[in-house]
C-alpha cells in the first residue's frame, strides 16, 4: 500500500472526525415546579392551557411569595399560555380566537386576570401592559387547601364555564361563555347547501339541534320537513313528535309517536327508543 494513499486515508479521517458532532448526553431532570397542559371544550370551542404548577411547601404564598398588587406570571418558569379557538367573551368581554399570555395581579380583596398578546416570554419580566387584550377584575374567595397551583375550567355549561385558579386557600375564578348557536347554525346552513340530495341525516341534526337548543326554530322546523321529505325514518319522525308536543300539540305528538315506534319495530338497524317510549306516556299522562 502506498505512502501517498495512506497519507490520504489519515487525511479522510480526520476530516469526518472534526466534522462528527461532539458526543453529548442531554440529561433531563425534574422541573420544582411541572409543567401541565389542560384542554376543555365548550360548546365547539377549544381551549388550552399551558402552565407550570408551583409548590406551597409551607411557604406564605399570598402578599408574601407573591405579592399583593404587582403583576405575576400566574404559574412558574414560562409564562402561562390560554388558547382559544374561536372567539369568547372572558369575564363579559369578548375576545379574538387566539393564543395569550395569562397574566394576574393579585390583591387582598380583588384580583385583575389578564390576557396578553404578548408570546414566548418567561415570567412576567418581558410583560408589556400595551400588549393587553382585555383586563377583568374579580374576587377571590376561600377553598380547600391546595399544596400544588392548578388552573383549570369549572363550572361548565353547554356554552359557558369558568377559569379557575386554585392554590393555597384561594380559588380565582373568570366566567367564559362562547357563541355556539352563531357557530352551529352557520355551519348547519353550509352543510345543508352542500348535502347530497339523498342526504336526510344532515337536516335532521340541524332541526335537532334548533329544537333543543330552542333556536332557529322556523328555520330548524324547515329542515326537519326537508329531511322527512328524502326519507322517513324513527329519528326524523320521533323529532317530529317532539316539535308538536313544544308546540302544544300533544294529540299530534302522541300520533306521530306512535308512528316513529311502529318505523322502529319493522327497522333492521333496531334504534333505541326507550327516550320516546317514555315521553310518549308522559304526554299520555297529561305531562
Amino acid at each position: 500500500m502506498s505512502r501517498r494513499f495512506l497519507l490520504a486515508l489519515s487525511t479522510s479521517a480526520a476530516v469526518a472526525l472534526a466534522a462528527a458532532p461532539a458526543a453529548r448526553a442531554d440529561l433531563q431532570l425534574p422541573r420544582v415546579s411541572p409543567s401541565a397542559t389542560v384542554k376543555q371544550t365548550i360548546g365547539t370551542t377549544d381551549f388550552t392551557l399551558v402552565y407550570s404548577r408551583p409548590g406551597v411547601k409551607n411557604r406564605a404564598i399570598w402578599g408574601a411569595l407573591v405579592p399583593y398588587d404587582q403583576v405575576w406570571r400566574t404559574g412558574a418558569n414560562e409564562s402561562t399560555t390560554f388558547t382559544s379557538t374561536d372567539p369568547f367573551q372572558f369575564g363579559g368581554q369578548a375576545v379574538p380566537a387566539g393564543s395569550y399570555e395569562l397574566f394576574t395581579i393579585p390583591g387582598k380583596d380583588h384580583w385583575t386576570v389578564i390576557l396578553n398578546k404578548e408570546q414566548g416570554g418567561w415570567g412576567s419580566n418581558t410583560y408589556k401592559p400595551e400588549n393587553d387584550v382585555t383586563r377583568v377584575t374579580v374576587t377571590p374567595s376561600a377553598a380547600e387547601p391546595c399544596e400544588w397551583m392548578t388552573l383549570g375550567f369549572e363550572d361548565l355549561g353547554a356554552a359557558s364555564g369558568s377559569l379557575v385558579l386554585r392554590w393555597e386557600k384561594l380559588r380565582v375564578a373568570v366566567p367564559i361563555t362562547v357563541d355556539v348557536n352563531t357557530k352551529v347554525l352557520t355551519a348547519a346552513r353550509a352543510a345543508i347547501a352542500a348535502m347530497k340530495p339523498d342526504d336526510w341525516r344532515t337536516c335532521y341534526q340541524a332541526a335537532s339541534f334548533c329544537l333543543s337548543s330552542n333556536v332557529a326554530l322556523e328555520e330548524g322546523r324547515a329542515w326537519l320537513d326537508k329531511s322527512l321529505a328524502i326519507q322517513r325514518n324513527f329519528s326524523n319522525v320521533g323529532l317530529e313528535a317532539r316539535w308538536l308536543a313544544h308546540d302544544g300539540k300533544k294529540a299530534e305528538a302522541i300520533k306521530t309517536a306512535e308512528q316513529a315506534l311502529e318505523i322502529a319495530k319493522a327497522s333492521k338497524d333496531k334504534p333505541e327508543t326507550g327516550p320516546l317510549e317514555q315521553s310518549l306516556a308522559d304526554w299520555k299522562a297529561g305531562k
